[in-house]
């Protein structure tokens, strides 16, 4: 990797606004001379969304609607958008199938949710012990991940796009206390993903349950525990109700990615403008969902401590958590051996975490030790 002195980057930097300068006085003289402007043909498209989310459910069946909505009025009417919530069109679980089947034009989703058919998609959704939100954003967004992300779901005919992120989740509710590993033994949980992998590798058993299954899943003892989010879904849920234990933190998703997915077919159809238009408002939907999150969920947790509930808020000890952050390297290291994409993908992950923490370590890990106390 070239080293760059301050002389290469003022150089640099005074190039590329004299360019800028050049480039806009040429495109300024063609535009007023030779350019005609942009035609639209009037056409309009028509796309079905479908989601693993409850219809019109807080936040993340809210982002699918406005979504829906910011296309249609960037658009200017031109590329329509009907959503339909888990179960109005196919069950949650098969919105991968139905958007790279042609059934439907664009999903939304998490990309663990896939991983049964595509191991390395975990990796774009969360790691247990891995990088938080803004971490994430930067690897996706400027860190060579959407290419990589993009290239691995090629073959199913789907571009990804990232669309949302919880933010550090919570541990969980609990009708249990976890106070070493051994209490993991025997546990029914829903746990999607890697961290299920961990939960199974310590001896408890991961149960698929869609988010809108959850409450009656846990209060019918079909579960002994659940991770969902955090405190704005988990009070809109109830589970404060039924679960004695509430426990922090959320090793398993540290900054969950949720995702977007179009279908390359249709995308492609799109005119060069809409295109555009679908991945801008990606983008302000990945935003506005953690920026909702990170609101709400610092208003709920004070709800939830206030309100006349029987459970406890716990932390998982610093035992537990080592231990699960061992277990967690023995799965990565399992799955990365059996399979090469998989290997590859977390490889790119891995390497970007690493670089990202050594900035982490010296700034915001220093800011909230010792400043935010």
């Amino acid at each position: 990797m070239k080293t760059y002195t301050r002389k290469d980057f003022l150089t640099k930097g005074a190039l590329a606004a004299a360019g800028t300068g050049f480039l806009a006085s040429c495109v300024g003289g063609e535009s007023e001379a030779n350019a005609s402007p942009a035609i639209h043909t009037g056409k309009t498209y028509k796309w079905k969304m479908v989601t693993t989310w409850p219809p019109g459910f807080p936040a993340v069946g809210e982002g699918a609607n406005l979504l829906a909505q910011w296309i249609e009025e960037m658009s200017g009417g031109r590329l329509k958008i009907k959503v339909y919530g888990a179960g109005e069109l196919v069950p949650a679980f098969q919105v991968f199938d139905a958007v790279g089947s042609g059934a439907a034009d664009i999903g939304s989703g998490a990309s663990y949710y896939w991983a049964g058919k595509i191991a390395a998609a975990q990796f774009f959704a969360s790691v247990p012990f891995g990088m938080n939100a803004q971490q994430v954003n930067a690897w996706i967004y400027s860190g060579g991940g959407q290419e990589l992300w993009e290239e691995i779901y090629e073959p199913f005919g789907l571009i990804p796009m990232l669309g949302g992120n919880t933010g550090v989740q919570m541990g969980g509710w609990f009708n249990r206390e976890i106070n070493s590993l051994d209490d993991f033994k025997g546990l029914k949980m829903r746990i999607p993903g890697l961290g299920g992998k961990v939960l199974e590798k310590v001896g408890g058993t991961t149960v698929a349950i869609p988010g809108g299954e959850i409450y009656t899943s846990l209060e019918t003892g079909v579960i002994d525990a659940t991770e969902w989010i955090g405190p704005y879904h988990d009070f809109k849920m109830g589970f404060s109700d039924i679960a004695k234990y509430y426990y922090t933190p959320g090793w398993h998703e540290p900054g969950t990615a949720l995702e977007v997915i179009v279908s390359k077919k249709k995308y492609d159809e799109l005119p060069a403008d809409l295109q555009a238009i679908v991945r801008t408002a990606a983008f302000r939907l990945n935003l506005w969902t953690l920026s909702e999150f990170e609101a709400k969920n610092a208003s709920f947790l004070q709800q939830l401590l206030t309100d006349d509930k029987k459970f406890e808020l716990r932390h998982f000890s610093p035992e537990v958590l080592t231990g699960l952050r061992a277990t967690t390297q023995e799965v990565l290291n399992e799955l990365t051996a059996s399979d090469p994409l998989s290997k590859r993908v977390y490889d790119a992950y891995a390497t970007f975490q690493q670089s990202i923490g050594g900035w982490a370590k010296i700034t915001e890990k220093v800011y909230y030790e010792g400043i935010m106390k």
